[in-house]
């Protein structure tokens, strides 16, 4: 039997100075968040009772705490032998706070309690939601004010605030003994916690360098010595020395020359004095109009440092061209949290997809019991959820992100009672917002974005004596159509089994209330592209899983250009992605498929470059598609591409510089991470390519690769290039650090920062990769 060694116990002066200067670190924290004094902090700070809600039978009363860092949460926990990381979560990690019933949980185990002491914690990852209830109002109103203004000011702190935030909360963690000393162990310590491994010899130099009191042990301003020796950005400082003076100042006009020569900037005359009145720290430079090493640090490390345009943060393409020109974020399935055969349904799904702009959702609908319809993937053990659930959770998100319109597309199998049932809770909850009629008497071709704002589109089945839904309905009441059973052609034996059971049809009886509801967007069966003497109707449009589609990109290029300009396509994946996986975009978009829908659960290469396309444009949800994927004339097939008016050439240069704090992929306290970057190109097939770094060897602080790459560019509208940072491992697959995928054209050029996102495409709060870029056109 192994003996556990106990710990001395402390005596009460050593716990009250242990207390006391907890108290100090939290003050100090709560003042670098901008928070000094404030009551709901120091709420959080001292902790609460909550009651923990996990089902009608499981609410058990858990201790949660603010935890001296201002940045982490303690929680209790009675579970054995459950490791002290395991009762902690960041700050960072949670995506939102919401009050009252307002998730699954809260809505079917909570009602019996007052809404005002109920909140719920939703996580940025896959992780299921937090619900709680307080013993007061009060209590629950510090709470959900207290971290709403911790993630508040966390995410308006500067690159520089954050870095020094995290290194004073790991220098914290690596002083065990808790003197506000560190030895150089703890030193050694602190380094393995940043994710650097340095040897004994470097260690002794740096510690004896900063030991100027030569005490053994580092305190104060020495600590603030080590701290600016680790932060040292050199890559940075010799940038800055060709363009400052002997005095360490850059003037106002050698920061134009910057702007305008290596950054590529048109408006430098305008944008430096800017630049330093926002982020120069020092107020004697600020006055004389000029900028420090810090002050240019600042801006590189900030929105105007990014790689990416912040122009095009916001919605700058002409949003008044009809609906088909453009590329819709949408999602398949939507209604799931996991794999497709046995995995969770939710509405907190749908308000995910949503809030990640997605503009297009799918609801399959079967009957369900008490004439309430439910939503479920067909024939498979995923779980069920109320349709009128869904629908009520797509009114209150679908516009929080963007203003642009939401299409709902309906895979129906329900009765026509039901159908009725679905186009009641429609019209009733949706109501305004639920387009019913055409928009200012457009029957020729789609409305556009701008015209659509705020408004809810079904797509899905129509009369056919309702041929034009444009032009007002009959009375029929229900008939005979054609049916769209996506789930049918999962590849999985259970679900081919019970489909050869029910004896499925291949029609459907169609209520005519339901059938009302649906105005630009008729689901019809794909019978091979318009002839031109009968062109079909603009607002009929068909799905094809994604197979289909790649034959008829591959083989029918042009023509699949030329179908897209005036009609809506749906792509969906494959019937063999149980899994979930996802299928790349790119050729899909290649050809102007609007609604290329992806599995938003399942995070990975396709999924970012999903992302990066639609980060462009404001983070609307929608792209207008380049000019020659919408003329009428157009020749451009990207499978075979000859001389046209399809852009300039382009020749991107490339260094990959440095990396900054990029973060432990295995937590163990030895484990430091090998970096390599990856560059990759995702366009037409002439494009595709993809280029790495060499491995940098046990440093994710603040590896240095100085690395240069060149790529051509056939198609610069179409193009998007991806980072990808990963832990290279010998023996096994790389580990994924980070990525941060962009389009071609929303690229700034010479030195920028790409802050890096989580596998679940969120922003990691300091890390990042240092690059120059620069664009030229071919000859």
């Amino acid at each position: 039997m192994q003996c556990i060694r106990r710990q001395p116990k402390r005596t009460v002066s050593q716990e009250n100075i242990l207390l006391e200067q907890s108290r100090r670190v939290a003050a100090l924290n709560g003042i670098r968040l901008g928070l000094k004094d404030d009551k709901d902090l120091k709420f959080l700070l001292k902790g609460s009772q909550l009651l923990k809600v996990k089902s009608s039978s499981w609410r058990k009363e858990r201790f949660y705490k603010l935890q001296e860092d201002c940045k982490t949460i303690w929680q209790e926990s009675k579970k054995v032998l459950r490791s002290p990381e395991s009762q902690i979560f960041s700050i960072e990690d949670i995506r939102d706070v919401r009050s009252g019933h307002k998730t699954e949980g809260m809505e079917k185990y909570a009602k019996d309690v007052p809404e005002y002491r109920c909140f719920s914690i939703i996580f940025k990852d896959q992780r299921k939601n937090l619900d709680l209830i307080a013993s007061s109002e009060d209590d629950a109103n510090h709470w959900i004010t207290g971290l709403g203004k911790i993630i508040a000011h966390s995410n308006s702190m500067n690159q520089k605030q954050k870095l020094q935030h995290w290194i004073h909360t790991c220098l914290r963690k690596a002083d065990k003994n808790k003197d506000n000393k560190m030895s150089l162990k703890e030193l050694k310590d602190f380094l393995k916690e940043v994710n650097i491994e340095v040897d004994d010899y470097h260690a002794k130099k740096i510690f004896q360098h900063c030991d100027k009191s030569k005490t053994e042990a580092l305190e104060d301003d020495e600590i603030e010595e080590f701290y600016k020796i680790l932060t040292e950005r050199k890559e940075i400082d010799s940038i800055f020395q060709m363009y400052s003076d002997p005095e360490g100042f850059m003037s106002c006009q050698n920061l134009v020359r910057f702007l305008y020569e290596v950054q590529q900037e048109e408006d430098a005359v305008v944008a430096a004095p800017a630049l330093i009145q926002r982020y120069e720290p020092n107020e004697r430079a600020k006055r004389g109009n000029a900028m420090t090493k810090d002050g240019f640090l600042m801006y590189l490390l900030s929105d105007e440092g990014n790689i990416f345009n912040p122009s095009h943060r916001k919605v700058y393409q002409d949003m008044t061209q009809p609906l088909s020109h453009y590329l819709v974020s949408s999602s398949h399935n939507t209604y799931l949290m996991e794999d497709q055969i046995t995995g969770p349904s939710s509405t907190e799904a749908y308000i995910r997809a949503l809030t990640k702009g997605c503009r297009c959702v799918e609801l399959d609908c079967w009957d369900g019991p008490n004439s309430e319809p439910v939503i479920y993937h067909g024939y498979t053990l995923t779980s069920k959820i109320l349709f009128s659930d869904v629908i009520k959770a797509i009114k209150n998100y679908a516009f929080k992100t963007s203003p642009y319109p939401v299409i709902i597309s309906l895979e129906n199998h329900c009765s026509v009672e039901q159908q009725k049932v679905m186009a009641q809770h429609m019209t009733t909850i949706l109501q305004d917002m639920l387009l019913v009629a055409p928009v200012d008497g457009n029957k020729s071709q789609f409305p556009s974005p701008e015209q659509l704002k705020g408004k809810i589109l079904v797509k899905g089945k129509k009369l056919s004596r309702q041929e034009d839904p444009i032009n007002g309905n009959n009375n029929l009441e229900a008939e005979d159509v054609s049916d769209e059973d996506e789930a049918a052609e999962i590849e999985d034996e259970s679900v081919k089994t019970k489909i050869e059971q029910k004896g499925k049809s291949d029609t459907l009886k169609l209520a005519k209330e339901l059938s009302d509801t649906v105005v630009y967007c008729k689901s019809v069966h794909f019978e091979g592209f318009d002839d031109p003497n009968h062109p079909r109707a603009f607002y009929e449009m068909s799905s094809f899983s994604e197979s289909k589609a790649l034959k008829l990109a591959q083989e029918s290029g042009t023509s699949f250009i030329h179908h897209n300009i005036r009609h809506l396509s749906r792509i969906y994946p494959a019937g063999w992605r149980t899994d979930s996986s996802n299928y790349s975009p790119v050729d899909l978009w290649n050809v102007g498929c609007q609604i290329v829908a992806l599995n938003f659960q399942t995070a990975g290469t396709e999924m970012d470059v999903y992302q990066g396309r639609f980060q462009d444009n404001g983070f609307s949800g929608y792209v207008l598609k380049p000019e020659f994927l919408r003329d009428e004339q157009t020749k451009f097939n990207p499978k075979s591409i000859t001389e046209g008016t399809w852009g300039t050439k382009k020749k991107l240069l490339l260094k990959i510089i440095s990396g900054q704090q990029l973060p432990k992929v295995n937590k163990s306290k030895n484990s430091i991470v090998d970096p390599k970057v990856t560059i990759e190109i995702h366009g037409v097939q002439q494009d595709n390519n993809k280029k790495q770094t060499k491995v940098i060897e046990n440093n994710g602080f603040n590896p240095n690769w100085n690395e240069e790459f060149t790529f051509d560019i056939e198609i610069p509208a179409l193009a998007l290039v991806r980072f990808v940072v990963e832990d290279f491992d010998m023996s096994t697959k790389n580990d994924f650090i980070g990525q941060y995928t962009l389009p071609f054209t929303s690229l700034k050029q010479g030195y920028r920062h790409i802050h890096l996102l989580t596998k679940n495409g969120d922003p990691y709060s300091s890390s990042t990769l240092f690059v120059y870029i620069n664009i030229q056109d071919c000859d």
